[in-house]
């Protein structure tokens, strides 16, 4: 109890103030993360106090565009739902290098990790002034949205505001924002991309560890994805190539570093998950279309300004680096893409976590110091299949599907049409086990389904929709329509059905034209 009441102490100072003063002790910085003596020519610095609000930051963005307009511009993708621009970066030099590798990269996705906005303005600024980094842009053409959730920005809170979270909208698509990126994603047509966040070290399930409780050791965490429809090779090349990468940069520079994980509570003990295999969530998302991909988490919710410098220091080493991977293995980076776009693996519907006692370090609290706790770990970068379907040549969706389609194409499906009614044998979903969630996640009454396929001979009528699943970004196709995901459009409610009910898209085995 003694614990558990001196930790949450901490925990409400965290959430009853705004850019104040940290849950953290002077001590426990001063050891473990001690401010560093940079330059950082951002608007945050110009004042004492907060972080860089939209108007600031777009006055920044206009003046560095106007100073160099030989390598930056800028443009508006959308609007908050309150109303203010949201921008998108471009960094391109005029070189000869015309075949420039495209890299995506974004910040502020979540509206409380101050650190994830400023690093992205800092490396816009490094990237157009520093002579040192010149010759990056001949290589490269970086598109940076660097404040995603600008009205969640603006009160530091981690919400859109309609109270969704961005970061678990990727495939349901609920939020205006969420769509404003999905497109310019989509268009910028990325073959890396990283999405940079912050991660809260002190939290609750933390109280009942250590003798006052634990925090959260590491500077950064490295999110990469594990789920099985990500192809074997884009999984290992990742991980082997930009994270290794990303890793030897971290321990060079002396930051603590360790594969993202968070906590939960599984029967009253620790748990902690590793990795990611969720397709609402940016890094597998953006790795289903066949795309490099990360998510980054630096150490720093409710630490105010606290090691601000250390915290977007961090960040900009780790969006170097994946720059730079990327310019050193660039032959490498197309070939592995290609391979990618041509696999023909097996659907992977549902799959489950390895389970096993890990040493994990973390701060103790009461002694200020680092400790080591084995604790179970349920980790998603070593997933194993548990439901399987043949993967299917294409999917025909009807066509009052229009909400359903649109989305679709919105996350970068090419999306075509029968030209003439078609008599085709396909695979017809039918549910045979239902039920509606109670509670709202995330705006929705999730559905929980269990479906039976048959083969069937139906007519289909001429603008029939067809997915086929050759192209770069099928793999997400597979996770977003086949009904017993848990991030499909039937779990998340976008197509509604009951029991007993046959879904309004089919599975086609055998290949089928359009014409």
């Amino acid at each position: 109890m003694k614990s558990s009441l001196h930790f949450l102490s901490f925990l409400f100072l965290a959430s009853s103030v705004c850019a104040q003063p940290s849950p953290q002790s002077k001590k426990i910085t001063e050891t473990f993360y001690p401010e560093l003596d940079i330059e950082v020519n951002t608007p945050a610095f110009a004042k004492k106090k907060g972080f860089t609000n939209h108007e600031e930051m777009m006055a920044f963005l206009k003046v560095l565009s106007e100073k160099h307009p030989e390598k930056m511009s800028f443009k508006i993708i959308g609007q908050s739902q309150k109303g203010k621009d949201i921008p998108m970066v471009m960094l391109k030099a005029k070189s000869a290098e015309t075949d420039k590798i495209k890299i995506w990269m974004q910040g502020g996705l979540h509206g409380n990790e101050p650190a994830s906005t400023e690093t992205m303005l800092y490396l816009i600024e490094q990237l157009c002034t520093n002579p040192a980094l010149e010759s990056k842009l001949d290589e490269i053409e970086l598109a940076i949205v660097p404040m995603a959730n600008i009205d969640g920005y603006e009160k530091q809170d981690r919400y859109s505001a309609n109270g969704l979270d961005l970061n678990r909208d990727q495939t349901k698509l609920a939020a205006p924002e969420t769509n404003f990126l999905k497109k310019a994603f989509s268009e910028f047509g990325a073959e890396v991309a990283v999405d940079f966040h912050e991660y809260k070290p002190y939290r609750k399930d933390y109280a009942m560890l250590g003798e006052f409780g634990i925090a959260g050791y590491f500077d950064a965490m490295l999110l990469y994805s594990g789920n099985l429809n990500v192809p074997q090779n884009l999984r290992d090349f990742t991980e082997k190539t930009f994270i290794e990468d990303t890793r030897a940069v971290l321990a060079k520079n002396n930051f603590s570093y360790h594969d993202y994980f968070s906590s939960g509570d599984y029967h009253g003990e620790v748990h902690l998950n590793q990795g990611s295999n969720n397709a609402r969530s940016s890094a597998t998302n953006v790795a289903l279309t066949n795309t490099i991909s990360a998510l980054i988490e630096i150490r720093g919710v409710d630490l105010g300004r606290t090691s601000f410098k250390r915290r977007i220091n961090c960040g900009y080493l780790i969006a170097m680096s994946f720059i730079q991977s990327a310019i050193e293995n660039k032959r490498e980076l197309r070939s592995q893409l290609i391979e990618a776009t041509k696999s023909t693996h097996i659907a992977v519907i549902k799959s489950k976590k390895s389970v096993k006692e890990m040493p994990v370090k973390f701060i103790d609290i009461g002694s200020s110091s680092i400790i080591e706790l084995t604790i179970p770990v349920h980790n998603a970068n070593e997933m194993m299949a548990t439901f399987t379907r043949t993967r299917p040549s294409a999917y025909l969706i009807q066509k009052d599907q229009t909400e359903v389609v649109e989305k679709l194409k919105t996350l970068g499906l090419t999306i075509e049409q029968l030209a003439s009614s078609k008599e085709l044998k396909v695979e017809v979903y039918t549910v045979t086990e239902f039920e509606r969630e109670p509670e709202k996640y995330e705006g929705v009454n999730r559905q929980n389904v269990q479906t039976t396929t048959e083969l069937k001979t139906i007519v289909f009528e001429a603008g029939t929709y067809v997915l086929y699943t050759n192209q770069a970004r099928a793999n997400l196709a597979i996770e977003i329509l086949e009904p017993e995901t848990t991030n499909s459009m039937v779990s998340f409610s976008v197509i509604e059905t009951e029991l007993n009910q046959t879904l309004p898209y089919y599975r086609s085995l055998a290949p089928i034209t359009i014409d």
